[in-house]
């Protein structure tokens, strides 16, 4: 009965020495299996009912852990109604931290702004909190898209983006769909959904916060970075704020990328004029991509942001050329 006891004991003290070097392994699982935490960003106040947690960055890195995108959320009196939820279950655990120290309501509804990664990938953390009964909108051909291999393989980018950093992450689709024009209550808040065709991409919705004259545009501007357009349109663009701006009259425009602004559309779609309109000309006028592309950084639009602009040098040349393509189909 000693022998029992002194090894019982004996266990209990090794255990007791190895304790914090088994709770350090632990710890190193659960990341290795999950990811790391997402540093805090506290939210940013935009509006009555509406607030921002904020992206510095335009790309996904090691050192961001993929949080590239903002993410928006507004504060009715029925629940918290979340704007893209960022690109990673890590990400949206952040987020709702900082959801947590605005407002003790539950969030109640989250939208999915279109199908790229880092504006849906966040649902995980929403349904892991608030259940999966939680209701999730975008527009149906951005569910379509999902219910495809594009869930997964943007999973899949973002943890090699990352180096891991958002492994754990689940795909975790929109369940509800919204149509161009629809308006939905929330409390004291209306939102009302926006879709004017190919963009950004062919699925891009903005949703209106009534009112507060704001409304969050997702990607089809950016304050300070150029837009991914290898499924978009510059023409589509053009006319998609056009129909915007007369739907909606004077807003505080809040991207997905960078700060809200009120000359958000007319600052971008000017640099964006800058890109289209030189390579159309070169098009009409039978001039080679190469010569298109030398006039588009001569062009002041273009010129102006350089040097500021996040990913330019990078991608200015791939997106002058799909740029030229599509002038050329307009052309001929």
């Amino acid at each position: 009965m000693k022998r029992r006891q002194w090894l019982l004991g004996g266990a209990a003290m090794c255990g007791a020495v190895l304790w914090p070097e088994a709770r350090s392994l632990a710890q190193q699982a659960q990341e290795f299996i999950e990811g790391p935490p997402v540093a805090d960003i506290p939210a940013q106040q935009l509006s009555p009912h509406v607030w921002m947690v904020y992206s510095p960055d335009g790309f996904p890195t090691p050192e961001n852990r993929g949080m590239m995108s903002n993410v928006i959320f507004v504060v009715t009196s029925a629940g918290v109604v979340v704007l893209d939820s960022g690109a990673s279950l890590q990400i949206g655990q952040m987020a709702i931290r900082m959801i947590r120290k605005v407002t003790d309501k539950p969030v109640v509804a989250v939208f999915n702004s279109h199908y790229h990664g880092d504006h849906w990938l966040g649902n995980h953390a929403f349904v892991k909190a608030y259940g999966d009964q939680l209701p999730i909108y975008a527009l149906p051909s951005t569910i379509e898209k999902l219910k495809g291999t594009e869930g997964n393989l943007w999973r899949s980018l973002m943890e090699r983006w990352t180096n891991q950093s958002t492994l754990g992450t689940q795909v975790v689709l929109p369940n509800t769909a919204v149509q161009h024009g629809q308006v939905l209550q929330f409390g004291d808040v209306t939102l009302c959904m926006h879709h004017y065709g190919t963009a950004h991409t062919p699925s891009d919705l903005c949703v209106e916060v009534v009112q507060d004259k704001l409304t969050a545009v997702g990607d089809i501007a950016m304050t300070n970075r150029i837009a991914n357009m290898d499924e978009g349109s510059y023409p589509g663009t053009f006319k998609y704020y056009k129909a915007l701006m007369a739907a909606t009259g004077e807003q505080l425009w809040v991207p997905g990328h960078g700060q809200a602004r009120k000359d958000l559309l007319k600052t971008y779609g000017d640099f964006m004029a800058g890109i289209w309109e030189p390579c159309l000309k070169m098009v009409e006028d039978g001039k080679s991509e190469a010569e298109a592309k030398a006039a588009v950084l001569k062009d002041p639009r273009v010129a102006a942001r350089a040097k500021t602009m996040q990913g330019f040098d990078g991608n200015i040349g791939k997106y002058v050329s799909l740029a030229y393509i599509e002038a050329e189909k307009v052309a001929f």
